[in-house]
């Protein structure tokens, strides 16, 4: 799992998947924007495009929670 654990990979994941296409507003940004409207006419491939997108940045706020969580308990 050291994967998982690599800033590096993680912030390329989120500046590639997470945003991509980034043209004309990113990907993610635009579905968060129709969750925050309602999510009306939203379908299951709709749901698993936000979760696709946004694991990356899941996985980076993980990352930042464990390496606060550490530093603060030694």
């Amino acid at each position: 799992m050291k994967i998982l654990n690599d800033w590096r990979i993680i912030i390329l994941l989120c500046l590639t998947l997470g945003l991509a296409p980034f043209f004309p507003e990113p990907h993610l940004l635009g579905k968060i924007k129709w969750i925050a409207g309602g999510a009306n006419g939203m379908t299951l491939k709709d749901w698993f495009d936000v979760v696709f997108h946004g694991f990356p940045f899941v996985l980076l706020i993980r990352l930042i929670f464990i390496k606060l969580t550490r530093k603060n308990a030694a």
